[in-house]
């Protein structure tokens, strides 16, 4: 399994204690969400989360001493998840809680802990993560992007925890294969007999009125392979630049399908969708495995062969 998470040196020295008392965060964390001024708070305010995500978090380029120093002053457990509504919470209250938990994750301390409270609404959560990975253009930026995969990930690789596991297990189930060609899925389903009793018997239970959600949830995965083969293919030769963001991206897009090929949970029926998709094949032929940058890139895609071809 590939791990998602690189270690950061922090460069120069560790703030004092002064210094964290005069920052901005833990000036605004003793104004709303500090357990110890808790008395003293002022209401919810959403433009709050927004300015830290545009000041601390997204406008830093994810500095890691800044989204530290959120992680020390309890902001997710504090703010962002006992204030986020669903139908109500904006894409900065949602990737703010996205880069904390992976944040949670780069220091190996629990991370799912504070979902329990308000477990009712996370699946709203996870739904608006999902569209935000699907997204494209201006509005999402592929550092953003690539911080959803990461969150995607560790999610995936936290399925003993039921409240994730009720979520990402509809996302590999039998019925992602609705996005195979038919021929193919025919071919699939004479193979294994039992598995046509059960394509039958989901299509039997599908809700009518729920058939939109579950066939946009089906295909998730298909269609984030697709995104992430038009920006691969979008990489030109040696010679022109290609941006970090990308490389980065396609990076931790194929540690993402490792860790699904290596979990027995996820890779079932993935794994067949991966191959109907050619995408092992595809980032063999793409241009980035040949730049000077893509060198790990190449590695993870070999490591990514040897897991989809020498499968128990």
């Amino acid at each position: 399994m590939v791990s998602n998470t690189q270690s950061v040196k922090s460069k120069g020295p560790a703030p004092t204690v002064d210094q964290i008392n005069a920052d901005r965060i833990t000036q605004l964390a003793n104004q709303y969400w500090a357990p110890y001024t808790v008395e003293n708070h002022l209401p919810f305010d959403d433009k709050v989360v927004e300015d830290i995500y545009i000041k601390e978090i997204y406008g830093t380029n994810f500095a890691i001493r800044r989204i530290m120093m959120l992680e020390f002053s309890q902001y997710l457990e504090n703010y962002l998840w006992p204030n986020y509504v669903t139908s109500k919470s904006s894409h900065a209250h949602m990737m703010s809680i996205v880069v904390m938990v992976n944040e949670k994750f780069r220091e190996r301390v629990p991370a799912w802990q504070p979902f329990r409270k308000l477990s009712e609404h996370f699946p709203g959560f996870f739904q608006q993560m999902l569209e935000a990975c699907l997204t494209n253009g201006p509005a999402s930026s592929l550092r953003e992007q690539t911080a959803l995969l990461v969150f995607l990930n560790h999610c995936f690789n936290s399925m003993e925890v039921e409240l994730i596991r009720d979520q990402v297990k509809r996302l590999v189930s039998l019925s992602m294969w609705v996005s195979l060609q038919q021929g193919r899925r025919e071919q699939e389903l004479r193979a294994v007999p039992k598995w046509r009793k059960y394509w039958k018997m989901i299509q039997r239970k599908d809700n009518p009125e729920m058939r939109e959600k579950l066939d946009w949830e089906r295909r998730f995965l298909q269609r984030l392979m697709v995104k992430f083969m038009i920006l691969l293919e979008s990489v030109a030769g040696e010679g022109e630049e290609v941006s970090s963001e990308v490389i980065h991206y396609c990076e931790r897009f194929l540690e993402l399908v490792i860790d699904l090929e290596a979990l027995l949970p996820t890779r079932r029926f993935f794994n067949t969708i991966l191959d109907d998709c050619h995408l092992v094949v595809r980032c063999h032929l793409s241009n980035l495995p040949e730049r000077e940058e893509g060198n790990l890139f190449a590695q993870v895609g070999n490591v990514l062969h040897l897991t989809c071809y020498t499968r128990l």
